[in-house]
């Protein structure tokens, strides 16, 4: 017996679409499939609410059937999400212009959105780097891959306060935004997702305990560091990453010490004049397990925001 068609998309969208019907029960799934894809992906000019995704007003346009039929097929529905990021993921894998090679590299972050209330899953006062200050949200951590020409989300994971846990941090089940990050690494790695290295920003870089499990499972890495990052070191040697850079020699642009000058090129295609350094003491140097490297626009001051 064949399936009922879905209300098609404009192409070559509906195309796209249709390699996702299978995950899919009912016609009236797959029509709302479509539509909450279009909903995505058309220009708005607000926040894309449900009703923002049915082209309806906000609040007085609740009660609209597609606003409805949205809010049942993404609340009520019987459709699962792993299976359709699955699907996802094997359709980007099927086309040689996406599909992951070890040229490209594993980026791990974290996404958190504003939330009134407390009623919500995963929902709590905590940092929202996006954000840059503490608010009530939920926030997700996410791993995406990318080289240098293509980008996509692999996979999203909320990360759950210790209080909505009844022993909080304590409890069994609690897990902190570097186990998750672990276990998106490592399921990246199950499917066969290619890639040359892990890369995250300080949070991550300054977690022993997600550096030691990377290094074990033979993971390469590239991670942040905060400037004030140290380690033991001799009276009058450099013990700190600041302290490296500060006594590198720099005079200027024509007497840079070992300061080495290097082209950042960005992805709309501007250039920036960049300083780079590469540490040669403590635990790092280009003979060493680990290396690191100080990037700046400016070797002289360091400047907080164009260093890294």
């Amino acid at each position: 017996m064949s399936r009922r068609l879905a209300d098609p998309s404009p192409a070559p969208l509906e195309a796209y679409c249709q390699q996702f019907d299978a995950c899919f029960r009912t016609v009236n799934q797959r029509t709302a499939f479509r539509r909450y894809l279009e909903g995505l992906l058309l220009p708005a000019e607000r926040n894309k609410t449900l009703t923002a995704l049915a082209h309806a007003e906000p609040i007085s346009g609740a009660q609209q059937p597609g606003v409805q039929r949205l809010q049942w097929f993404l609340s009520e529905s019987s459709w699962q999400p792993a299976a359709i990021n699955r699907r996802r993921l094997e359709v980007l894998r099927s086309d040689p212009r996406t599909t992951p090679d070890e040229g490209g590299v594993l980026v791990i972050d974290e996404h958190g959105d504003r939330k009134w209330g407390t009623k919500t899953a995963h929902v709590g006062k905590q940092y929202v780097g996006n954000i840059g200050k503490v608010e009530t949200a939920v926030v997700s951590v996410t791993s995406l891959w990318t080289d240098e020409q293509v980008y996509y989300p692999v996979e999203v994971e909320p990360y759950t306060p210790a209080h909505h846990f009844r022993q909080g941090k304590a409890d069994s089940a609690f897990r902190t935004k570097p186990q998750i990050a672990l276990a998106l690494v490592e399921r990246a790695v199950a499917q066969g997702i290619l890639f040359r290295a892990v890369v995250a920003d300080s949070f991550y870089g300054e977690d022993r305990a997600f550096t030691a499990r990377l290094h074990e499972a033979g993971i390469g890495y590239v991670l942040a560091l905060k400037p004030s990052h140290s380690w033991w070191h001799r009276e009058g040697e450099s013990g700190a990453l600041w302290q490296a850079a500060e006594q590198a020699g720099w005079e200027d642009a024509t007497q840079p010490g070992h300061w080495v000058q290097v082209e950042r090129r960005y992805r709309d295609g501007h250039q920036e004049t960049w300083w780079a350094l590469e540490i040669a003491v403590g635990p790092y140097g280009r003979t060493r397990q680990q290396r690191a490297v100080v990037a700046t626009t400016d070797p002289a001051t360091l400047p907080e925001h164009s260093t890294w």
